[in-house]
């Protein structure tokens, strides 16, 4: 009997302590408005970037699919595809395969992926209007889906597709690059210190 009342006295305790976490859960919900959470579904449980071509939005998001950074962005002035030559962004999943740049000051002109000792400057794009800058960071871009975004003649990474800097011409909101996903200078150095190589890339036509 003593070692049956004792069973029943440690469920007793184990129900009220379940009880004590459910209403410690339920009170941290209640505290603040809970948030949507967006896993990676590529790689569940790890970090990633969302890029949203319709809301030109770039997020970045943790391991729980919370979005820890927002910003806007310009993507491609011809839409959406991904064939050499189109000048259009890339859809699906990527990966960060490269970083450039790191450590220079905001608005560096960098030229075939070197960083430079130049400045862009509103001044300088007023002589080279159609110049298409890229400045101060690159992430570039290798694609994840065959025949989609890799390899052939829809590969990204040969294409040279980038997440970088860009100037304060750019009319941001808007799509307006060749192919790239455009940041502001502030924005892209933020989110080369925070995004690891390695780290994917959804780019979603429909967001």
């Amino acid at each position: 009997m003593r070692s049956l009342g004792a069973i029943l006295i440690a469920c007793l305790a184990l129900t009220c302590h379940a009880a004590g976490d459910t209403a410690w859960m339920l009170q941290a919900q209640t505290d603040g408005p809970l948030q949507t959470t967006h896993p990676n579904a590529r790689h569940y449980g790890a970090p990633w970037i969302w890029v949203g071509v319709k809301s030109q939005t770039l997020r970045l998001l943790d391991g729980w699919g919370l979005t820890q950074k927002e910003y806007t962005v310009s993507t491609a002035k011809n839409g959406v595809g991904e064939t050499t030559g189109s000048y259009q962004t890339p859809r699906g999943w990527h990966t960060v395969c490269d970083k450039i740049g790191d450590g220079a000051a905001e608005n560096t002109i960098i030229f075939r992926r070197q960083v430079t000792p130049w400045k862009y400057t509103p001044e300088l794009h007023a002589q080279y209007p159609n110049k298409d800058w890229i400045l101060t960071r690159i992430l570039w871009l290798c694609g994840q889906e065959a025949r989609r975004n890799q390899g052939g003649n829809v590969d990204s990474y040969d294409r040279a597709i980038y997440i970088h800097g860009a100037g304060d011409h750019v009319p941001w909101g808007q799509p307006s690059s060749l192919g790239c996903v455009r940041m502001k200078n502030h924005d892209v150095i933020e989110l080369f210190d925070a995004a690891p190589n390695g780290i994917d890339v959804w780019i979603d036509e429909n967001s």
